[in-house]
């Protein structure tokens, strides 16, 4: 297998270096619009992931950087449309929560207590994981997304990668700045954002900047019988801001305070059966619809750097929000299946690190971190299943989930002659979750007291070689962890929780520049081992009753990925892509969806026509092929306007929900091709864009959940005015 790696890396190779890519520069408060110049190099990536701002291609690690110029040109508004500009990425989005998968690895199961393995990072700091993750994207510095277990820097909850959005910064001594934009598109859809800098003195400015958007829904909807729905169909009404402050009242010491706060109606989340063979877009309900997120988030960092050059940091998080959700939960105008929520969620978190000078023989960080979380689902029983089976009834449940982490970590770099660099790093983390929990089942009342505790120590060994300033290899081993979780009573006792996941990572990569810096490449290959997957299953003593629990043998993933970026006069393009396999060990389960009493054990079965062995399965949420490509030709006019057309193309293969491969279940998502692009003509400082996403309007299931489909949005299309001053 390490023989057809290497060799498929290889082959990658030379694809890379026969591809092109767009390059554009921002203004320094980031919002300026692509670069026009023809003829520029590609410009330099940084990325901040490790704790110091480092060139992405003399770094041991595979990632996508992302400028806010080329979100915009890409139409990148939310987390989801990430998946259409990045390789291996995968996101399933159903509303209240998103699958975030990167190499198949990240989070498969829709609960609270299953923690997401693609920690997402606003600003240094780590967001609820997994919910309230729709935020938009407007102002950003910077998108990167890193591929693979980031053990030592991100810790837990990073076992498929990590995304780091940086939103831009005030500028102290600069003058009042900033950007507009104005949207009007299909849908009735109509969109303003922009910022703001505020000079307040020789140490002290401030940046203001806001979102807001109303869109019609997407679907429509008839009641029972035909008749009218009553209910918000999925009408759209968001709003966003954020504040900063930047304090620098001596050269050694930086202070950067961020508010934001975002109310995000979507009306509804939409969805009919798995199954269902209408048009996706035209559904039936009749129960009322809610679907809204209100939360706030502040964050402080303090940096301090002392005459040797040693910068003591402090990042210091606060989040809290409300997830509110009702639905129609059989997606008919008959059933009377529906279900609900109101759940707060509270979280605070601190890390501290002293970070070396970036120079000399030896560089090394150090840091500590905790957090807490805390999820109320809110009384009385305001989380209610109303479910026709085993007849009808009332599963309700009230009460608080609190989890706490802490986590020690560093890493040493070491710089040896001939351009050779020895790095380790290692991490040790903690993690308890507990539920103190009511449950109310069919009429049967269940308290609900349990905790679990996780640790361990994950770890990264790389050596890496910068041959010239344009050929940079390198060679990683390197681990991740997430904590396990609890599984609620369903009636017959406190079930045992399920266990934490471990990846070892193995990757070997290659970053290049050519033609005096015209181009940039980047690939890898890599192999993961991936323990105690965590999946929802039928009891296994019990199927009739879902339990989560882990894949008991591991799961052998391997791939390859190639990204490159180039400019070459007026005509740019960027273009990357992943080839990924992947196969279960041996796992005995019942498919929960099938109603059995027979006991399937999860290491001996046996086989049956109700217990499967899984065995050779394919990872969920992970596609064997993802490709994306990006071009544009800048056309210089008189008088100074120029006219870009561009266009964006983004494939994802079809990929499987569940372990058990029931394409008469619905369990195959199909293949997604979205092609997309806009033309933007430069005139008197002022820039007018036609834009389209989803220009083939393809109809694609998104996410799985509870039986429901929930599809990719359609054919967007309109007009944008940007203006910077």
């Amino acid at each position: 297998m390490r023989t057809i790696l290497l060799a498929s890396a290889g082959a990658v190779a030379l694809l890379a270096t026969c591809m092109s890519a767009q390059a554009q520069t921002s203004s320094a408060d980031g919002t300026k619009e692509a670069d026009q110049r023809a003829g520029g190099p590609v410009e330099t990536v940084l990325v901040t992931a490790e704790r110091r701002s480092e060139n992405l291609q003399t770094t041991a690690l595979s990632a996508t950087v992302l400028t806010g110029p080329d979100l915009s040109n890409k139409g990148i508004i939310t987390v989801d449309q990430l998946q259409f500009a990045a390789p291996a990425v995968v996101i399933n989005n159903f509303g209240q929560g998103i699958d975030f998968n990167i190499r198949g690895i990240g989070k498969a199961e829709h609960n609270s207590q299953t923690t997401t393995g693609v920690i997402t990072y606003r600003d240094g700091v780590a967001t609820f994981p997994g919910y309230f993750t729709e935020e938009p994207y407007y102002d950003l510095a910077s998108v990167e997304i890193l591929r693979g277990p980031q053990g030592t820097f991100v810790g837990s909850n990073a076992t498929g990668g990590a995304v780091f959005a940086n939103t831009n910064n005030p500028i102290i001594g600069g003058d009042y700045s900033g950007y507009g934009q104005g949207q009007v598109g299909n849908y009735t859809d109509f969109a303003l954002q922009g910022a703001v800098n505020v000079p307040i003195s020789d140490t002290l400015a401030a940046r203001v900047a806001f979102y807001g958007e109303a869109r019609d829904s997407f679907y429509s909807f008839k009641g029972p019988g035909g008749t009218e729905y009553t209910g918000n169909p999925g009408r759209a009404r968001w709003g966003a801001g954020r504040v900063s402050l930047l304090w620098q009242p001596t050269e050694s010491l930086t202070v950067l305070f961020k508010t934001d706060a975002d109310y995000l109606d979507n009306g509804a989340y939409a969805a009919d059966p798995v199954l269902a063979t209408n048009d996706p877009f035209k559904l039936t309900a009749n129960a009322p619809q809610l679907a809204i997120d209100r939360f706030t988030r502040s964050s402080l960092k303090i940096d301090y750097v002392f005459p040797g050059g040693i910068t003591l940091r402090s990042v210091s998080g606060y989040q809290n929000g409300n997830t509110s959700y009702t639905a129609d939960l059989d997606g008919t105008s008959t059933g009377i299946y529906t279900f609900t929520d109101s759940v707060d969620e509270t979280t605070w978190s601190q890390e501290i690190n002293l970070i070396s000078p970036d120079t000399g023989m030896v560089t090394w960080v150090l840091g500590a971190y905790a957090q807490s979380d805390s999820l109320n689902f809110l009384p009385p029983y305001r989380f209610v299943i109303n479910t026709p089976f085993p007849g009808p009834g009332v599963y309700a449940l009230q009460g608080t989930n609190p989890k706490t982490s802490f986590a020690g970590f560093g890493q040493v770099s070491v710089n040896l002659p001939a351009g050779f660099q020895v790095q380790v790093g290692g991490r040790y983390s903690f993690a308890s979750t507990k539920n103190n929990v009511d449950v109310f089942q069919y009429g049967t009342p269940i308290v609900d007291q349990q905790r679990a505790t996780f640790s361990n120590i994950s770890y990264k060994a790389a050596l890496s070689w910068k041959a010239n300033d344009n050929n940079f290899f390198y060679g990683f081993v390197a681990t991740g962890f997430r904590p396990g979780g609890l599984n609620v009573p369903v009636g017959f006792g406190l079930p045992a929780p399920f266990k934490s996941e471990k990846v070892t990572e193995y990757e070997l990569g290659y970053k290049t520049t050519a033609f005096d810096g015209h181009l940039r490449a980047q690939i890898d290959g890599y192999y993961n081992h991936y323990e105690n997957f965590q999946v929802t299953i039928g009891y296994p003593t019990l199927p009739i009753f879902g339990f989560e629990l882990n894949n008991p043998n591991p799961t052998e993933m391997y791939g390859i990925e190639a990204e490159t970026q180039a400019v070459f006069g007026a005509f740019s393009f960027d273009a990357g892509l992943g080839w990924m396999h992947s196969s279960l060990g041996e796992f005995f389960a019942t498919d929960p969806r099938v109603a059995t009493f027979t006991p399937c054990d999860p290491v001996t079965g046996p086989a049956s026509i109700s217990c499967f062995n899984l065995k050779g399965h394919e990872q969920t949420y992970a596609p064997n092929f993802t490709f994306n490509l990006g071009a544009q030709y800048v056309f210089n006019l008189d008088g100074g306007d120029t006219l870009t057309p561009r266009v964006n193309f983004g494939h994802i293969a079809s990929q499987w929900a569940t372990l058990f491969e029931n394409p008469a279940r619905g369990d195959r998502l199909t293949e997604r091709n979205i092609l997309g692009g806009q033309i933007a003509w430069t005139h008197g400082g002022y820039i007018f864009s036609l834009y389209g996403t989803n220009l083939t309007d393809q109809h694609y299931v998104g996410a799985l959940n509870s039986g429901l489909r929930f599809v990719g949005p359609p054919r967007q299309y309109g007009v944008r005015i940007f203006k910077v001053f």
